[in-house]
């Protein structure tokens, strides 16, 4: 089995606050000693914490049930009862955390929000060992030293520490990537990966080498351009063919795609065409994103006639041929993808100032972009 999972449903749980302790001061030549019971200890918080070391939510799957620390009680002498301690939830950047019964998104550590974190809010980005507070603690109960008066100089009650919260959480993972390399089965997107990055995934000259995800940097003109690898796509895979489309949404928040299309293989000249269409299927907005094409394995035989011949059927794209093993082309590309992500990033600068309210209408889109179940793949699961 491959010890990959995006998706979890979790319970969390922060702690409650000790109760507050009833006590008097007994001591030998101390007349009146009075009240001295101490406070009870804070309850442990509940805090989600970014790291860029942990890639998958397989541990949240396999436990499931993450409670904070309840605060231990009051003493006598006026001694505060210990806080409980905090449970840590390690998530990779890219996480997603939504109410298991609403859908609510409430929280999503793709999005770049700086400022101040704090508890119930979506105020920062997914950087490395950013804490996000999710629940707070119960409060300690108050002893009955807080209550003595002047007509009450021996209270005999003290507060109940506050209960802690309790929430039912759905966990996503969304690889946070600039441009998606989409493709069917050995088409190349691998090797591409292996050729501008320092990702070293499984090559090989079968199908479905790729059965996971894989994330690699390229850097070109002083800038980190990550790349996501997602397993191959073949016709029917919005019905569940092959590996389906269940790492589609892995690519959902690249700012463009990356089409490549195999020239050794018989279905070159419809290749696109139904990737494109798979796409559509799983999503429209995805489908509609800036995209380029790019024709793989030109050193093979006939491979340059029938790239000429694909420009021509797609006059209206930017089109471009490589050759990993001979290394053509390459350069190229390093360059267009440069140029391309400039430029779409900066219209998406541009349409963000003129649209408002750009983030709700993201947050709507993504429903349908995170609705796969959660999974292990087997090697039934490549074959069917």
């Amino acid at each position: 089995m491959i010890k990959f999972a995006d998706e979890a449903t979790i319970t969390v749980a922060s702690g409650s606050g000790g109760d507050g302790c009833i006590a008097f001061r007994r001591e030998k030549y101390v007349p009146m000693g009075g009240p001295a019971g101490g406070d009870g200890g804070k309850g442990g918080n509940v805090v989600f914490v970014v790291k860029h070391n942990v890639r998958t939510l397989s541990y949240l799957r396999y436990r499931q049930t993450f409670k904070a620390q309840n605060g231990l009680p009051g003493m006598g002498r006026n001694m505060h009862g210990k806080d409980g301690e905090d449970v840590v939830i390690p998530i990779p950047p890219g996480t997603i955390v939504k109410d298991a019964e609403t859908g609510e998104v409430l929280r999503d550590f793709s999005l770049s929000r700086p400022g101040k974190v704090s508890a119930h809010s979506q105020d920062s980005a997914g950087r490395d060992g950013e804490q996000w507070l999710f629940l707070k603690g119960g409060k300690g109960g108050w002893g009955n030293s807080h209550f003595k008066t002047s007509v009450n100089q021996a209270p005999r009650f003290a507060m109940p520490g506050q209960a802690g919260e309790e929430r039912r959480l759905r966990v996503e993972l969304s690889l946070i990537a600039d441009v998606g390399l989409v493709g069917f089965p050995n088409a190349g997107k691998s090797s591409l990966l292996d050729a501008f990055t320092n990702a070293r995934p499984k090559i090989a000259c079968y199908p479905f080498t790729t059965k996971i995800p894989n994330l690699g940097v390229l850097t070109i003109h002083e800038r980190d351009i990550i790349l996501a690898d997602i397993p191959g796509i073949i016709e029917g895979a919005h019905e569940g063919v092959g590996l389906g489309i269940r790492f589609l949404k892995h690519i959902a928040r690249t700012s463009f795609l990356v089409f490549l299309v195999d020239l050794s293989e018989e279905n070159w000249r419809e290749a696109y065409a139904v990737l494109l269409e798979e796409l559509s299927a799983f999503s429209a907005r995805l489908a509609s994103k800036k995209r380029m094409l790019v024709a793989t394995k030109l050193d093979l035989p006939e491979a340059m006639e029938r790239y000429q011949e694909f420009r021509s059927l797609h006059p209206s794209e930017e089109v471009l041929g490589i050759s990993v093993f001979s290394g053509h082309g390459l350069p190229e590309l390093r360059e267009a993808i440069f140029r391309q992500l400039e430029k779409t990033e900066a219209d998406s600068r541009n349409n963000e100032l003129s649209e408002p309210n750009i983030e709700a209408s993201l947050e709507e889109d993504d429903q349908d972009l995170s609705g796969s179940d959660p999974f292990e793949l087997s090697d039934e699961d490549v074959l069917r």
